[in-house]
């Protein structure tokens, strides 16, 4: 059984063809233009693959409730040409198979305990931070969705005090997205992320303003695993200091082995790595 699969992220999309092994036979990437540009791509790709069903894994907010009747559809969204687009009906007028939509970190959520870092566990935090901040959460192994699905990356968080950028974020300017994204990065710092020195003060930053976000995540839904990816997660340099923050913040109040002394197995990059979400 060939199965399609389409990662729709702010920056690329993912496409390619896998089975139920979790083994990926083809791959290819290509940047986030307008809908009908990337799109076409899309059909393209897909037309001659003979897949019998497609997985979509969006970035967000989209509507992923299939009783809804903008199921598929991205909603409000800093990418302009893209709200109130509907993904879902587009692929459909071009591929007669069944097909299903969730977030973007909700796919790598799930993949990443089936085949990857929280393999095995129940509970797991998948978070990327990249052009976006977007999180997936696996609850007693089913993922969580609601009223929409969890915004993880729009949280409210202290600004750290000596940080005086105002945010990204068009809604929010100072959540967590506003002031630790990747696009945050680069317009307080005026450069992008991967031009800094590892030793730059930015990293402290982040650090700072993730280790926060995953003190409340760890509070409210006890995750087995937290796992970070996206872009600018590529700076490794930022893990040990974030796993620092994050047993500071925490100050001894939960009493568990994953925080106190495995913290290290416990904070985790992907590891399938860039197919996390695919």
């Amino acid at each position: 059984m060939l199965i399609g699969g389409i990662e729709a992220g702010g920056t690329k999309f993912v496409c390619g063809i896998g089975n139920e092994k979790g083994e990926i036979l083809d791959r290819i990437s290509f940047p986030t233009e307008t809908p009908e540009i990337t799109l076409k791509k899309v059909v393209e790709y897909f037309k001659d693959k003979n897949i019998e069903t497609l997985g979509i894994g969006s970035f967000g907010p989209v509507d992923i409730n299939p009783k809804s009747e903008n199921y598929g559809s991205i909603r409000k969204t800093p990418k302009l040409t893209w709200t109130n687009f509907n993904i879902l009906e587009y692929l459909k007028k071009h591929f007669s198979i069944s097909m299903v939509i969730d977030t973007d970190v909700n796919g790598a959520a799930l993949g990443e305990s089936i085949w990857g870092a929280a393999k095995n566990l129940d509970n797991c935090i998948y978070l990327t931070v990249g052009t976006g901040i977007g999180g997936g959460i696996l609850i007693s192994g089913k993922l969580v969705h609601g009223m929409l699905h969890p915004e993880m990356g729009h949280i409210i968080i202290k600004r750290h005090p000596n940080d005086k950028y105002e945010g990204k974020c068009p809604f929010h300017k100072d959540c967590l997205e506003g002031l630790a994204s990747g696009p945050a990065i680069e317009e307080r710092w005026k450069t992008k992320g991967d031009k800094l020195p590892l030793d730059h003060e930015a990293w402290n930053l982040e650090a700072f303003y993730i280790a926060q976000a995953l003190v409340n995540y760890i509070l409210i839904l006890s995750p087995e695993k937290i796992i970070l990816g996206g872009g600018v997660m590529k700076q490794k340099q930022l893990f040990p200091k974030i796993r620092k923050y994050v047993k500071e913040m925490l100050n001894e109040y939960i009493q568990a082995d994953d925080i106190l002394k495995n913290i290290d197995e416990y904070i985790v990059s992907p590891k399938l790595g860039d197919n996390a979400g695919f």
